[in-house]
């Protein structure tokens, strides 16, 4: 049986890599690379696609690598512990400015990105491993996940809240405060993850191949509930992605800025910070709420089907700041739905991993818990490049000037604009939201 201690330190993993880094990344940097870094919007799109595409590869290369490490912290341990330093100093150098041209700012910015995406995998991938062989007990992992959510979304509560204020202690340019708190938060992210491999423990002994070969990954196309949850993963990852990514532009351009309401300033970060403490709650109640319902395939379900409702609902608010507590509301609503499955997805790749080792009877979990995170990374990549792309054809043009270096925002067709926000913030996630409930009607693992 597992100690608090362990479970909390389990939780701090999470709440490095998303409740810091992964939440910055999906929710800030869209806004940040076509408002402050200065990149236009499709090279915006562009990075964040070749980036996620570049996963595709890497992430289940790190599973396979992760599978095979044996050293005295264990086999995927390690990973978080030797990773911690480099994933917080790439994340803040990824939030820093460089005096530098349109190409040079271009370079800058591609070469961190993909850097940041190399060791986030290096060391998410092997965390998300860590679940298979930390306890054989179903019920205990669905616990080590619940509290792996709790952590992700209390942290991002903290970090999206304290944005805006930190901004404002930090002073200057947006591009200096952004340095700044990348720094910072960089800093956070690193002892979180290195405290997250000192305190956990690898109980259970991965039975390994004895050398390499590609048969593990051909066995992943042969594997029925891995090929169905990987595409409920990606969805997931784009349902939040699309909400994320257009969140700064939502309050930017439909209600013109931050809202303040009796002294609380409610920009994009605390906007989304609603639905992060409410995703905390329901994270923690998700074990609870499977039990109650029969399955996490059901209780699933029921989660999709709050995110479609709510979705839909919202793509109906006037598109006024006075109704920003409506549309707080509604946002509070749909993370209960959020809430729910994000603990289930990651205990249900743990069943997965078991189905694998079980048919074909050597371990293979942390290339399958890679497909998490590939799922995830490339969910969260389309959505944000189908964002840029998407703004750009309905009239938001983005650049730095040639000959000041200043970033310079056009918008050509304001209604067409603020028409496409709106809609990606409920109608597109709304139907890839339909599209997982129809997706859990394949997956065939029933528990």
């Amino acid at each position: 049986m597992a100690k608090l201690s362990e479970k909390i330190g389990y939780a701090l993993g999470d709440a490095a890599a998303g409740g810091i880094t992964w939440k910055v990344m999906s929710i800030a940097f869209p806004l940040f690379f076509t408002n402050i870094f200065g990149l236009t919007v499709a090279d915006t799109a562009t990075l964040m696609l070749i980036a996620r595409l570049f996963d595709v590869v890497t992430d289940p290369m790190m599973g396979a690598l992760a599978d095979r490490t044996q050293s005295r912290w264990g086999t995927y341990r390690p990973w978080l512990i030797f990773g911690a330093i480099p994933l917080g100093v790439i994340f803040a150098l990824l939030l820093y400015t460089p005096d530098f041209g349109p190409v040079g700012k271009r370079i800058y910015a591609y070469s961190m990105y993909l850097l940041m995406m190399a060791v986030y995998t290096a060391v998410n991938v092997p965390y998300g491993s860590l679940l298979g062989v930390m306890t054989a007990d179903d019920n205990e992992k669905n616990e080590f996940s619940s509290y792996r959510m709790v952590g992700a979304y209390a942290m991002g509560f903290v970090t999206l809240l304290s944005f805006p204020y930190l901004q404002k202690m930090v002073g200057g340019t947006p591009a200096h405060q952004y340095a700044v708190l990348g720094a910072i938060l960089g800093g956070v992210a690193a002892l979180g993850t290195l405290a997250c491999g000192l305190l956990t423990k690898e109980r259970l002994k991965p039975i390994r191949a004895e050398r390499f070969s590609f048969k593990p990954f051909a066995d992943l196309f042969r594997n029925k509930p891995w090929i169905y949850l990987t595409l409920i993963g990606i969805c997931t990852n784009f349902f939040n992605g699309f909400r994320y990514a257009v969140a700064g532009y939502l309050l930017e351009y439909c209600l013109h800025g931050d809202v303040t309401v009796s002294g609380l300033i409610i920009n994009y970060t605390v906007f989304m910070t609603f639905g992060e403490v409410t995703c905390m709650i329901f994270g923690g109640l998700s074990p609870k709420f499977t039990k109650w319902v029969g399955s996490k395939r059901k209780a699933f379900n029921w989660a999709a089907i709050i995110c479609v409702v709510t979705s839909i609902a919202f793509f109906f608010i006037p598109m006024d700041p006075k109704y920003i507590w409506l549309m707080v509301a509604m946002v509070i609503l749909t993370s209960i739905g959020i809430g729910i499955y994000s603990p289930l997805l990651w205990s249900m790749y743990a069943d997965v991993a078991d189905y694998a080792t079980e048919k074909n009877g050597t371990s293979s979990t942390g290339l399958i818990f890679s497909s998490g995170t590939m799922a995830q990374k490339f969910g969260s990549a389309i959505s944000g490049a189908l964002v840029a792309m998407l703004l750009g054809l309905s009239g938001f043009i983005s650049g730095s000037d040639p000959a000041t270096g200043q970033t310079v925002v056009t918008i050509t067709n304001e209604a067409s604009v603020q028409q496409m926000i709106w809609a990606l913030f409920s109608l597109f996630p709304a139907a890839i939201a339909l599209l997982i409930v129809l997706l859990l009607k394949l997956y065939p693992i029933k528990k």
